[in-house]
Formats: C-alpha cells, structure tokens, sequence
C-alpha cells in the first residue's frame, strides 16, 4: 500500500507586512497550514480568533464551549513559546477579522476551508469585505480534513463519492501532504484583544459532570498513547463497548487540535489495526466531501423516502434521558450524559432505535447530540445520523440494528450496562441485557418502551 504524500506550498513565500491567521476548527501550532502560511506571507502575524456568536446562536453547546475554552488555553500557550499569543475577539468573525486587519493594515488572512453553508458564505464575506482594503484572503484545503473536500471524485462526472466504500479505496492510495512543522519563533505586533474566554464567555449551562477537555497538548500525548498502546487492536476490538477500546481523540479532531494528517503520519497503515483506525479518518472526510457538494444535507434527506415520521414525545424524552428500558441503548444514551461523549458502536444503535424502531425522525436525534457531544461536527453527526435512518448513503437504507443482537454481540457479559447503568448491576452476565425476564420492579428499571425479536 502506497502512503504517497504532496508538499504543502504556501501562497507566498515573500515576507512583507503583516498577516492574520485566522483560527477556526484548526486550534494548533503544529501542522497548520493556516499558521504557516501566514508566517510565510507576512514579517509580522497576527493569531487571531473569534468567539463567533452567530454560530453560538445555532449551535453552542455547554460541553464543547467547555472544550473550546481548554483548547484555546493550551493554543495561546504554545503560541507564547514561539514568543506570539492568541487574540480573541467576539461577535461576527467576517466583521471582527475586517477590524483587525483595518487596524494593523494587513496584506493578507489566512483560514482554513470549510464546508458547512455557513463556513463557506463567512469565506466569501470575509474576501470581499477584505477586498476594499486591498487585503487578500488566502483559504487551505487539507487544514480540517486529509483529503480536501472535492479532490476525489468518482468517474462519470459526479462532483462527490456517494458511496464509501470506493471513497476508500482512492482516499487510502491519494498523495498526501507531509506534516508541517511549527514555526520557530512568531513576531506580533500590539492588537487590541478580550481575554482568554472560561466556559460560560462562550456557553453557559449544564454540561456533563465527568466530561474531558484539552487542546494541541493534550491531544499530542493522548495520540502517543494510542498508537504505542491501543491501535493494534482496534480491527477487532474498536467495536467492543465493554473494552473502551476507541482512541477518544475525535474532541480534538473536531476543534482541530489534531490534525488528521498528523494522525495518518503517527498510524502504521501497513498493520491490520492501524488500517481499521484510518478508515474511521476515511469516513470522516467522505462526509465532509459530500456535505460541501450537499449543503443542504445539513438538515435536509440526502436521499428521499417515503417515511412518515413519528411524533412521541414520551418516547423520545425515555431515550435521551436513558430510561427506554432497552439497557444497551440506556447505557450509551446515560454516557452522552455524563461524559459528553459515546463510543461510535453506541452512537449506531441508540440512533438506529430511535429512527428504526421508534420511528422518530432522525434530526430529533440529531439536534439531542448536537446538545451533548463535544465532538459534535456538523458533517459527521448529521450524515451518520441520515446513514442510520436510510436517509443516506447506506447502501442498504431498510437496515435497522437489533439493540439485543447488538448489545450480546458487542457487551457479551454486559460489562458496559453495568457499568452506566448501576440499578441493574446485580444481574450476571449477559441476563443484564433483557432485565425483564429476570423480575426487576419497574420502579427501579422501566419496562421496553418497545418490543424486539429475541426479547
């Protein structure tokens, strides 16, 4: 297998003037074609981030600001190393950049591309606005994901794969470009910035009690850990809810503290577990190229179908509480609340109960996880959920997952239900699973809100 790689170029190599590096979902020092280029095209760079309300207002979430705010901690850190920092300011960020660059008089922004409506509308804001001051705005491709989003497309003329599987095949062979280097040493000169912003700056609320943040630093030493200790297994162990056996890095692929070439560098692809491990890399791109050619798949059926959705509000209050009397969809359901995060396996099936076996339309769903995950990413959470429900690529759009085929094929000695859901800890082994035959009082477990084959 081929692990062909391009060399990153920047736009300039001619250091003149000032340069912003706008920071969005790329929160590093390491591997930033954003950071790099900037220091390429400007003697002087200014680090800059927004805290963006407009994106607040759709999509904040108290968990991810949490995150956010660790992460950006960490970013100002290591840019202090490097004798620069990190200037935040709020509100708009095509407004907030202009203002930054009207006062510095910049050359040239930097940011990395994107593929959300919204991403890309604030991109091209943000170059005309820039236009007026003769200000040049500079956008990199391979910053949030490996492959860049319409790089690799099928034969016949379609702008984006649909289907995965041949995705992989061309995403695992495509040149990429080697991991850059952080810059040595960054002069900044005086702006004008806020402080710092602690969670409730960005989102306040209730967020899950045993939740983990970080940033670059953190997310370098989780990544050695890793590939020294676990990534070996994860062909045959990734699925396993009671092992834990995922890496947990996908928080700072989100916000960027990891870069997925950073990652695919570190990842032996000649092993069998480190191959499985980038396929997970692989869809995470897949869906980032089919949401830039489909923005509207955002919130609309990639793929129509004759399904009328159900309307239960009790049903759908059970299962994002963890109380559908399904164990292995409570105990996932129960760690999105405590953690802020679930193993994908667990994701699969609570998203497959809903849209399959109660019927409930998948962006009820969707919007639940968007509340609670701290790697919530709009590409993959609403095109995995849409896969789920046969809204989307799935290839087999009637497939629905049996939660207790599931949970005795992935939990076999319920070691995962017991452990997020303690009222039924008593019951050995697998006998966890179907609670209802073992007599348990309703008042302390709930009955199935539904019955499935095997019960």
């Amino acid at each position: 297998m081929t692990q062909r790689r391009d060399t990153f170029h920047a736009t300039s190599s001619t250091r003149v003037g000032t340069a912003i590096a706008l920071f969005t979902r790329d929160l590093r020092v390491d591997d930033n074609p954003v950071l790099i280029a900037a220091q390429r095209a400007g003697a002087a760079v200014v680090p800059l981030f927004v805290v963006d309300e407009h994106i607040l207002a759709r999509f904040g979430a108290p968990n991810r600001a949490c995150f956010l705010a660790a992460a950006l901690s960490e970013l100002d850190t290591e840019l202090r190393s490097l004798g620069s920092h990190l200037v935040i300011r709020r509100g708009d960020t095509v407004t907030e950049a202009d203002r930054v660059a009207d006062e510095i008089g910049a050359d040239s922004v930097h940011v990395a591309a994107d593929v959300s409506a919204y991403s890309v509308r604030r991109a091209e804001r943000l170059r005309t606005r820039l236009a007026r001051r003769d200000c040049a705005l500079h956008t990199y491709d391979t910053s949030i994901t490996a492959a860049a989003p319409g790089a690799l497309r099928p034969a016949g003329g379609r702008d984006h794969f649909a289907v995965f599987t041949p995705y992989f095949r061309r995403w695992v062979d495509e040149y990429r470009r080697d991991a850059l280097a952080r810059p040595r040493l960054l002069r900044t000169p005086p702006v004008a910035g806020d402080r710092l912003p602690v969670a409730d700056d960005i989102c306040s609320g209730p967020t899950s009690p045993l939740l983990s943040v970080g940033g670059a630093t953190t997310g370098r030493k989780l990544l050695r850990e890793w590939v020294s200790t676990s990534i070996s297994d994860y062909d045959f162990r990734g699925d396993a809810l009671d092992a834990d056996a995922t890496s947990h890095l996908s928080p700072y692929l989100h916000f960027g503290c990891l870069s997925p070439v950073q990652i695919l560098e570190a990842t032996d692809l000649s092993t069998v577990g480190g191959l499985a491990f980038a396929r997970q890399l692989a869809w995470r791109d897949f869906h980032h190229q089919l949401l830039a050619a489909r923005p509207r798949a955002a919130w609309q059926d990639y793929r129509s179908r004759a399904v009328v959705w159900r309307a239960d509000p009790d049903a759908v209050t059970a299962w994002q509480q963890g109380r559908t009397g399904i164990p292995v969809v409570d105990a996932g359901m129960r760690q999105l609340l405590a953690q802020g995060w679930m193993p994908g396996r667990a994701r699969l099936i609570a998203a497959s109960f809903l849209t399959k076996s109660l019927g409930i339309d998948w962006r009820v769903g969707a919007r639940h996880f968007l509340r609670w995950l701290v790697d919530a990413d709009l590409a993959n959470n609403q095109l995995n959920w849409q896969w789920v429900a046969g809204t989307g690529t799935d290839t087999r759009p009637n497939r629905t997952l049996n939660p207790l085929r599931q949970a005795i094929r992935f939990d076999p000695e319920g070691e995962y239900v017991r452990r997020w859901v303690p009222e039924l800890a008593t019951l050995p082994g697998a006998s966890i699973h179907r609670p209802w035959r073992q007599h348990i009082d309703n008042a302390t477990y709930p009955a199935p809100i539904c019955e499935f084959a095997g019960m």
